[in-house]
């Protein structure tokens, strides 16, 4: 079945329209304009416009508070205002009034922190149902995440791994995410933190799905379960495994180095395409919104 919702996972660090903290990569124009033209406003117009209701999502972070802070400030530049914050920390807090307030919402919006902590707390649930059937049944319902928001996204889910152990064996820890998206595992921060080598493994162990590396400030627009549209100031990485030719990944022991042959690596900036199912990068590109 072909979902009627979308998709928008994002590599972190997207634009809210703040000075950027001291040390870390600034870009040369306006903040409180660049947001407008950024990937929050793409999450806006996705949702419906500022008059939509979007479901905040902050339990992967462990300064929630601080984060929901950000975004409700944020979203408030893009003209939102109704910004349903959801207050779950654990389990136990994925009560039937969140449901009921997720059953209402236009869009939902997960952030940063820990992606392990979303599959546990939601996983299994009544919520992480709702959202799918409704992200499945739904045009125009749409679920963002940035970060750990993103990489829970993916049926096949990083959890674990440093990029100077991407290539020896074991050294990336993967486990079963939400599942909104099949055949694909999806990672973040993606150059920034030379993550390169971690979702070489990634897809290695996993030769069926497609790696989607993601840059800060850069995510995708995914239509249909299938058409990655690229958004925001960086690139994409596709490693796309269908093709090896060779792998010793599954003989070599725990903790030793491997090798493979003929994986496929694509690169993709803001606007150009690339669909899942039919591995192809689409060299055609999407008129500016």
């Amino acid at each position: 079945m072909t979902p009627k919702g979308k998709l928008i996972a994002v590599g972190g660090a997207e634009d809210k329209g703040q000075e950027p903290e001291g040390g870390h990569h600034t870009k040369v124009f306006d903040h409180t304009s660049f947001i407008e033209d950024g990937i929050l406003r793409r999450v806006v117009d996705e949702a419906g416009g500022p008059s939509a209701r979007i479901a905040l999502i902050t339990s992967a972070s462990s300064i929630p508070e601080e984060v929901a802070t950000n975004y409700t400030d944020a979203f408030g530049k893009l003209g939102v205002k109704d910004l349903d914050v959801l207050e779950i920390r654990d389990r136990k807090d994925v009560k039937p009034d969140m449901i009921k307030r997720l059953a209402k919402c236009d869009a939902v919006m997960m952030s940063g922190g820990n992606q392990l902590r979303l599959t546990t707390i939601f996983g299994g649930t009544a919520f992480l149902e709702l959202m799918k059937r409704r992200y499945m049944e739904e045009a125009g319902f749409t679920i963002a995440g940035t970060s750990a928001g993103a990489m829970c996204m993916s049926s096949t889910m990083i959890y674990q791994g440093h990029s100077s152990s991407g290539l020896i064996k074991g050294g990336v820890k993967m486990t079963t995410g939400a599942a909104l998206i099949h055949d694909v595992i999806i990672d973040s921060h993606f150059v920034e933190r030379g993550r390169f080598s971690r979702l070489t493994q990634a897809v290695a162990a996993n030769p069926s799905a497609i790696g989607i590396g993601l840059g800060e400030d850069t995510g995708v627009v995914i239509t249909d379960g299938d058409m990655l549209e690229t958004i925001g100031s960086g690139q994409v990485m596709i490693f796309d495994g269908h093709e090896l030719t060779y792998s010793d990944f599954a003989d070599v022991e725990e903790g030793e180095p491997f090798s493979i042959e003929g994986m496929r690596v694509h690169i993709i900036s803001k606007g150009y395409c690339y669909s899942v199912r039919q591995r192809q990068f689409a060299a055609v590109k999407v008129p500016a919104r």
